[in-house]
């Protein structure tokens, strides 16, 4: 146990609404992709809007932009979730959902073990990213840093 936990923040502007036919598929996807998360070595916590086991409701970004919050006791188990699991299968088909976005949509950061950050801080640390690109309080899996703020 370390005394730092990686917070993890992404989003992805959908080329339909969920409620459409065409996204059914990616819906039914999320309870299988989850209970994988809870599951899986590493795993700390995962924002849910309280009204179903995923974060659908919560669009700080607008109606048309889901997002995805979550704390991992280190990058390696990040890492091997996103792509060393069946979530890799669904990362995969992420055009099929997902509009391809120009600006990064992901930012990792250090927290202290046993703490959870707020959702304005997750917009915070994207938009870090997004105006001066990786750094030691925001960064990608490209260019990742330790607690210590040394890059790794």
């Amino acid at each position: 146990m370390t005394d730092h936990h990686l917070a993890q923040f992404n989003v992805g502007r959908l080329r339909e609404p969920l409620d459409v036919p065409s996204m059914a598929e990616f819906l039914a996807l999320f309870e299988p992709v989850n209970a994988l998360a809870d599951s899986a070595p590493g795993f700390v916590w995962r924002l849910t809007d309280g009204e179903g086991d995923d974060a659908t409701t919560i669009r700080p970004y607008g109606d048309d932009v889901i997002i995805n919050f979550s704390v991992w006791e280190s990058r390696a188990a990040l890492w091997d979730f996103v792509y060393r699991s069946a979530h890799l299968d669904v990362l995969r088909r992420r055009r099929e959902w997902f509009l391809r976005m120009a600006e990064p949509y992901m930012v990792m950061w250090w927290v202290p073990a046993g703490s959870i950050p707020s959702v304005e801080e997750a917009r915070e640390r994207l938009d870090r990213v997004r105006r001066r690109g990786p750094g030691p309080e925001a960064f990608t899996f490209r260019e990742s840093y330790d607690p210590a703020g040394v890059a790794v």
